[in-house]
């Protein structure tokens, strides 16, 4: 495939991105709201002893994710330097002809030693949750959670390995494009599949119907006005108190696989009319086509990425084979470059990923508070004081660093969320809402 080719592709996903349908338009009642969060620093905020503690936790965890990423990729270095994936990758062509067999072994030893290598830093992350509370989850059980997600991992990725390798052999030019395909296939695939077979490895589901039927009525109202189907039997509550403290909702699946998940943390500590403003928000996603936009733009991401490391790798290749005994990208010890060229792409195109999902966040915030007027007496207080429940319960920092919120915040700020929520109300000034025609609700798909 040429590079003309790529760049119309390029083109056609950005286009189609930023099609209408896709993306509205600030208006001007939101504009206006927008500046009014930006100056304002009363909407959220926390007590002295908790301001300390989110400020803490702030702290480390920005260390621990810039540490984390760096160690990600220097680790890799390393671990080449050191000639391990090369001994690995001998030590499985010794063992077994079967080059099935051989991608296996060769993911399983490669994946433990990086496994091995995080461990500390998970280790360390698990303790700061148990030491601010925000983790309940005891030893024993979180390293079987780690077990059965290097599984998975090693489970996938090895299937995803074996045909990257086959891809390679056909097409070392342009492994890139057609490799592709089948990682968009696994990716659709695991969207759909996830909810129904992965997410109950972890934690344990149930009807929100069979729980909390007075509830389940409430939210229908929501459902009703926004014209989205979403039947009772796709809300689901999830026993999330067994591990954390702290409060989510979250949309997942598409087609026969959507489903909207409200945790008992959550349900527990939110008034009725707060559960609405979430559930109104995560509602958004499905409403405006977040889970589908997400996909074309995680297309678009993984194209980049495989199109800038196939041209990283050739280079590694070139400079550094000789000396780290791999001569070629059809090796399995070319796998550990390949990881080194992608969690390089991945730390430097994080500013970018996270700016797409605070825009998709910002924009359910904005669905999700004008689902609710006229469902909720006051959906602007309601909003405000649902993201400063939110906020208490997972220590969010009110002052965090501007820098650390662009490059590492996927949605936005509690801090701005809860200032908007106050600031935006079209209604009183006879405008019309974004995503909503008129005072009944009409949603302008």
């Amino acid at each position: 495939m040429r590079l003309r080719t790529i760049l119309l592709l390029l083109a056609a996903l950005a286009a189609l991105v930023s099609a209408p349908q896709w993306v509205k338009s600030t208006s001007p009642t939101e504009a206006r709201a927008l500046y009014a969060a930006a100056h304002d620093r009363t909407a959220y905020t926390l007590p002295p002893a908790k301001l300390r503690q989110a400020e803490g936790l702030f702290r480390t965890r920005t260390i621990l994710y810039f540490a984390g990423s760096a160690w990600s990729i220097l680790q890799l270095i390393l671990l080449l330097a050191a000639g391990v994936p090369q001994r690995l990758r001998d030590g499985v062509v010794r063992a077994t002809s079967n080059r099935l067999a051989q991608c296996f072994l060769f993911t399983l030893m490669l994946f433990g030693a990086i496994a091995a290598l995080d461990a500390p830093l998970y280790i360390y992350g698990h303790h700061l949750g148990l030491a601010y509370g925000l983790s309940v989850q005891h030893w024993p059980n979180w390293l079987w959670d780690q077990l059965k997600s290097f599984l998975l991992v090693w489970i996938v990725g090895g299937m995803l390995v074996m045909v990257l390798f086959w891809v390679i052999r056909r097409s070392p030019r342009r492994w890139w494009v057609w490799f592709w395909v089948p990682a968009m296939v696994a990716v659709l695939f695991g969207v759909f599949l996830a909810p129904v077979l992965v997410d109950p490895l972890f934690n344990k589901f149930e009807p929100l119907q069979q729980s909390n039927p007075a509830l389940v009525e409430q939210l229908e109202k929501v459902v009703a006005r926004s014209g989205i189907s979403l039947p009772p039997d796709r809300m689901f509550y999830m026993r999330a108190s067994s591990k954390v403290t702290d409060l989510n909702a979250y949309v997942t699946g598409f087609g026969p696989s959507k489903r909207l998940v409200l945790w008992d943390t959550t349900i527990a500590q939110a008034t009725p009319d707060e559960l609405s403003s979430v559930f109104g928000h995560e509602l958004g996603h499905y409403a405006l086509h977040h889970i589908a936009l997400g996909l074309v733009f995680t297309g678009l991401l993984l194209l980049v990425a495989f199109f800038l490391g196939q041209k990283m790798t050739e280079w590694l290749l070139r400079r550094y084979g000789l000396r780290w005994r791999i001569h070629s990208q059809n090796d399995w010890a070319f796998l550990a470059i390949l990881l080194l060229a992608l969690n390089t792409l991945s730390f430097f195109s994080a500013p970018v990923e996270n700016a797409f999902s605070r825009a998709i966040e910002h924009a359910a915030d904005v669905y999700g508070q004008e689902v609710i007027h006229g469902i909720v007496a006051d959906p602007q207080a309601v909003t405000q004081h649902a993201f400063q429940r939110l906020g208490e319960a997972s220590l969010e920092d009110p002052t965090a660093h501007p820098f650390v919120e662009f490059w590492t915040y996927s949605h936005p700020s509690i801090e701005s969320r809860a200032a908007f929520a106050a600031a935006y109300n079209p209604w009183s000034t006879g405008e019309h809402a974004k995503y909503f025609s008129n005072s009944d609700a009409v949603y302008l798909k």
